[in-house]
């Protein structure tokens, strides 16, 4: 048997009925219909979940008289459900991805429902790691698992019908097609899926959460035809080591074993193709066995900048290594293509699908990547069909799957596959009414210094590490020995690096820049008001989570650096003071319903080491000032403590800022080889005032204490 717990698996657990759902049409329908039985509890557990998402299926329409968004909807759904609690957990995403996801979602899906919907942002992962599991779970009865989130610019139907007017998102642009698959399964197994989305909350949050009370009843969606019936279902994870969570590598595992067992043929559907381990075992079990093929369907272009300098190489690594191998004749790797007025038109491929012969289907969240291996939380459902009906069934799926991309059914490509007599030959030629399976074609690698670079960060074998409160300003904990100053020094230097770069991409760019910021203090800086006037610019920054160096420099920038520095520091300071007394006028638990685990995780430092924990704290930028600020105030750290903690980190800064002044914004606006020089040796200067000063207030402190 294939399945072994605490190898490859986690669990093997019954479903009574377990079903695949292609495309996000029919998974959102599904989804409707199983939230609509929901009585007691739900968890929603996503990379995305975005407030707008259409939850609706091929029709574009609501039949059942709740709203057609996913916000709208579950506001209602609590409303008319009494008993119902909605547990909602999102990955806390890095600013790198801000602009393609919604701005404030503790706003919009947390202040903006009602109190039984309960939102968290999930950051109890390692720095460079993502919370990447797609899971619903309704009253312990169904859960779905699979790579779909409930988010905008992924509803559409097996048709991918490029003129489609309802594939837009909520501003109105069209996006190309798009295919995903979700796999839904009831019983003890959906049971399973529970514990494991409840175990995310509860490392997000910190507390336990809340037990399902067992109801027994049916919340399988309607429109959903099962599959399988009475049928054991496998459940694999990974889960990076963190805080007490156990490093999980089940679902590499699995995709070792499954490959090792392969006679015949492997289907597989991924969004990427990067992980050098898996391609090295496919290549060694095809020398094994000259009769196995491989089908790969995966995208044909990137979806984002950092993508196509990171994934599309990894890709031509995968790639070449099959090459190498001798074996890449009996590979196909493809991309779905339509004809469309003329024009090609290819879909995107999302999903994370495998299918080894005529017995092993496997459907979860889990990429052919370096990150799913190890570095991001996933969770893999796979079924073994070990009766006549299970391995038709399988195939059946797999053939629905070919058949989609090339404008068939499953009957149809059944029969294409029975004739050219094998699987790769096949896809050479199947397609009907302009849709067929196109050859993915990469190109050269990207050779510069900076792709390899962005691979590194986007696509790591392990976490990157951790950004840590404690005895040092930055900690980055490894397994084995300890973390020199220079990796402290670049960990800092990339933290500040991403930041720039966020703010560069995002639309606050017009904004959060000196240029503008100086303007505007130029214009009134003659003004008799101009210190109240820089006063009230930094307490209302503060109030926006502004960042507060761009005003600092700024501040040096417009008034010189002696008044510059004066201003700069009264105005952090009122403005530290003024949010540390809104979060204590709110006290700890609004702010942690606002603010999360993240919040919970700073309080948790200021109230055990009060001045040394805030001085610490603003050293080194790895939490937003504002926030520090909120979670002080709502830690009830005294105000003196605060304060004289607050100066004490912030001086650094503020004098190399006021220093600098005017400087900062002509290295930035006309960057010369001289002019990064000086930047860097500022920075330089930075980092070793910030470690001596941390080092002065680590000593003093524990002489009084």
């Amino acid at each position: 048997m294939l399945f072994q717990p605490k190898h490859n698996v986690w669990r093997i657990e019954k479903a009574a009925r377990a079903a695949v759902l292609i495309d996000a049409a029919n998974y959102f329908l599904a989804v409707r219909e199983a939230l609509l039985k929901a009585e007691r509890c739900v968890f929603i557990v996503g990379w995305d979940i975005h407030s707008q998402t259409p939850l609706v299926g091929a029709t574009g329409k609501a039949e059942d008289g709740f709203p057609i968004h996913f916000r709208d909807f579950m506001t209602a759904l609590v409303e008319r459900k009494p008993n119902l609690v909605v547990n909602l957990l999102l990955w806390d995403f890095a600013m790198l991805y801000a602009v393609e996801r919604e701005p404030l979602p503790h706003w919009t899906l947390g202040w903006k429902t009602p109190d039984r919907v309960r939102f968290r942002l999930d950051r109890a992962i390692p720095f460079g790691a993502a919370q990447h599991q797609k899971l619903v779970v309704v009253d312990d009865s169904v859960a779905f698992s699979g790579g779909l989130d409930i988010t905008i610019r992924r509803w559409d139907t097996p048709e991918h019908d490029p003129g489609n007017p309802l594939r837009v998102d909520p501003a109105g642009n069209p996006y190309r097609p798009f295919h995903d698959v979700q796999a839904v399964v009831d019983g003890p197994a959906a049971k399973a899926i529970g514990e494991i989305a409840r175990a995310r909350w509860e490392c997000a949050e910190g507390v336990d959460a809340p037990a399902c009370v067992s109801l027994e009843h049916d919340a399988w969606p309607d429109s959903t035809k099962p599959d399988f019936q009475h049928v054991a279902v496998a459940i694999s994870r990974t889960q990076p080591a963190y805080e007490g969570q156990e490093d999980i590598r089940e679902v590499e595992q699995m995709f070792f074993d499954s490959i090792d067992a392969a006679e015949r043929s492997i289907y597989i559907e991924n969004q990427f193709l990067t992980c050098a381990s898996v391609a090295q075992r496919l290549a060694k079990r095809m020398k094994e066995n000259p009769k196995l093929e491989v089908l790969i369907v995966s995208p044909q272009r990137a979806e984002s900048w950092v993508e196509a300098r990171s994934m599309r190489n990894g890709r031509i690594r995968f790639t070449k290594c099959l090459e190498e191998a001798g074996v890449i004749d009996r590979v196909r790797i493809r991309f779905p293509a339509i004809g469309h007025n003329g024009q090609q038109v290819d879909t995107m491929i999302h999903s994370k699908v495998m299918v080894v012969d005529d017995w092993l289907l496997r459907i979860g969240s889990a990429n052919l990547n370096n990150r799913s291996m190890a570095t991001d939380t996933e969770c893999d459902l796979l079924i073994e069909g070990s009766r006549p009906s299970e391995r038709a069934a399988i195939t059946r799926i797999r053939d629905t799957l070919i058949g989609e991309h090339c404008g068939l059914s499953a009957e149809e490509a059944a029969r294409e596959i029975a004739t050219a007599g094998s699987l790769v030959a096949a896809a050479d030629v199947m397609g009907k009414n302009e849709r067929r399976l196109l050859p993915v074609e990469d190109g050269e690698p990207d050779a510069s210094d900076l792709a390899k670079y962005i691979g590194t960060i986007a696509d790591p074998e392990k976490p990157l590490g951790r950004l840590a409160f404690g005895g040092g300003v930055l900690e980055m904990p490894q397994r084995e020995g300890r973390i020199t100053p220079a990796v402290k020094l670049i960990g800092a230097a990339l933290v500040l690096g991403l930041l720039l770069l966020a703010w560069h991409l995002t639309p606050l760019a017009k904004f959060a820049n000196l240029d503008f910021v100086q303007d505007h203090f130029a214009d009134f800086a003659d003004s008799y008001w101009a210190p109240f006037l820089v006063l009230g610019v930094f307490v209302l920054a503060g109030l926006i989570v502004f960042p507060v160096t761009i005003l600092i420099a700024a501040t040096a920038a417009a008034f010189g650096p002696w008044l510059g520095l004066l201003y700069a520091t009264a105005g952090a300071m009122l403005s530290a003071f003024v949010t540390y007394g809104i979060g204590a006028r709110l006290g700890s638990r609004s702010l942690e319903q606002l603010l999360g685990a993240r919040l919970i995780r700073v309080k948790k430092q200021i109230a055990k080491r009060g001045v040394l924990a805030i001085a610490a704290i603003r050293l080194v930028p790895i939490a937003p000032f504002t926030m520090v600020n909120l979670a002080a105030g709502a830690s009830r750290i005294r105000p003196f403590d605060y304060l004289a903690g607050s100066l004490i980190g912030l001086a650094p800064g503020l004098v190399v800022l006021s220093v600098l002044g005017s400087q900062i914004l002509h290295i930035l606006s006309e960057p010369t080889p001289a002019s990064i020089v000086l930047f860097g040796a500022a920075v330089g200067v930075w980092i070793a005032v910030t470690l001596l000063v941390q080092i002065f207030i680590a000593r003093f402190w524990s002489v009084r204490a």
